[in-house]
């Protein structure tokens, strides 16, 4: 094709992970983009999971990878087969799992091994961590928090580089109707503040009620909804029912609308402890909505406090509380961070995130053959 790059690349996205969540979505919008300007991927992925069906419904050739345990040697031989039969350049392991298979999978092959690391967790302290990790030609952390936890876990960092997440700004998103949200307990005209998240500890979806349930009082007709799901999801609703914030506060559970909730949301929130970078929130400022977030991790790389959105400190849920009723009750500041925030999106787009990870690639290729 006519936009073929010079230094197109064979890669292998490598994602076992079961579910829907912001890494899988961000694995399949890579490889689309990456696709679309003449390299060559091929998506391994467990068959019929979210990954592995969306993948093959947007034409990318897509291949069934089911480690039954991290150290899973006969599916590393099975991938290790694949890279050699069709001669990858590259094997992207882009969860903390697959980097594993994808350090096995490459022992023996021409194949460099990249790795995307999306939390801002600290790295375990064991041999095969440190082995895993060695292996990797180049780590990419998806925010300045990432990085700085790699290399407090002895990751060399000039093997790290930092290329965000990114997402497609063309994406028609249409608001959730008004029937859709009455079917979610949002009446017709409420302010609606929604969090999109995991129910998982370090999203810490209790501060978000937490922050629910102190601005009732100021904003009674407001309504919230907390969308997602995980092992917390009992703990959560149990204290939306001891706060008496079932008429207020609607867990949904995991849903395939999630993004036209955002579109419909007054206010957009991310509550967590520790995050990676927190992509939902980009999501958000393109959508121009005003974000009121903690200051976990990577989130201050997205959003720009008192510019783009409002953020206070992890576990303090009046603090966010507080952010949430600023941007419910003063119209002038919502605008103002909504609009900032819609003008600072395509600093996060897709086509950057691509660009920036095919330089990656091109980069471990050119020492690849520096070393030979």
């Amino acid at each position: 094709m006519s936009d073929t790059p010079a230094d197109a690349v064979r890669v292998v996205h490598l994602d076992t992970e079961r579910g829907w969540r912001g890494g899988e979505r961000q694995v399949l919008w890579l490889a689309e983009q990456l696709a679309r300007t003449g390299h060559c991927g091929v998506v391994a992925a467990r068959s019929g999971e979210p990954l592995a069906l969306r993948a093959a419904a947007a034409g990318l050739a897509v291949v069934h990878c089911a480690p039954r345990t991290e150290f899973d040697p006969h599916a590393a031989l099975r991938l290790r087969a694949l890279v050699r039969r069709e001669r990858m350049d590259i094997v992207h392991a882009h969860t903390a799992h697959a980097v594993a298979l994808g350090a096995m999978a490459t022992v023996g092959t021409a194949a460099e091994l990249v790795v995307t690391r999306r939390v801002d967790f600290a790295l375990r302290k064991n041999g095969f961590t440190r082995w895993k990790y060695g292996r990797a030609s180049a780590i990419i952390a998806i925010s300045g928090a990432v990085r700085d936890a790699l290399v407090a876990g002895g990751v060399d960092a000039a093997r790290v580089s930092v290329v965000t997440d990114g997402i497609p700004l063309d994406r028609p998103i249409a608001a959730a109707s008004i029937d859709a949200l009455a079917a979610l307990g949002v009446p017709a005209g409420s302010p609606l503040v929604v969090m999109v998240a995991a129910l998982v500890r370090h999203k810490d979806p209790l501060t978000f009620v937490s922050a629910v349930s102190a601005l009732r009082g100021r904003v009674p007709a407001a309504r919230a909804l907390l969308v997602g799901d995980g092992p917390l999801r009992q703990a959560v609703q149990s204290e939306i029912s001891r706060l008496g914030l079932d008429d207020v506060l609607r867990l949904t559970g995991y849903r395939t609308d999630a993004d036209a909730l955002l579109a419909a949301a007054s206010v957009v929130v991310l509550s967590s402890e520790q995050e990676g970078m927190g992509s939902v929130l980009l999501d958000a400022m393109a959508l121009g909505k005003p974000v009121a977030a903690t200051t976990a991790g990577g989130i201050p790389d997205i959003v720009i406090d008192a510019e783009t959105g409002l953020l206070v400190p992890p576990h303090d849920g009046t603090a966010l509380g507080d952010a949430i009723v600023r941007l419910l009750t003063d119209a002038a500041l919502a605008e103002r961070l909504g609009r900032a925030g819609a003008a600072r999106a395509p600093l996060f787009s897709m086509e950057r995130t691509a660009a920036a990870t095919a330089a990656v690639y091109s980069r471990v290729l050119a020492e690849r053959g520096r070393s030979r």
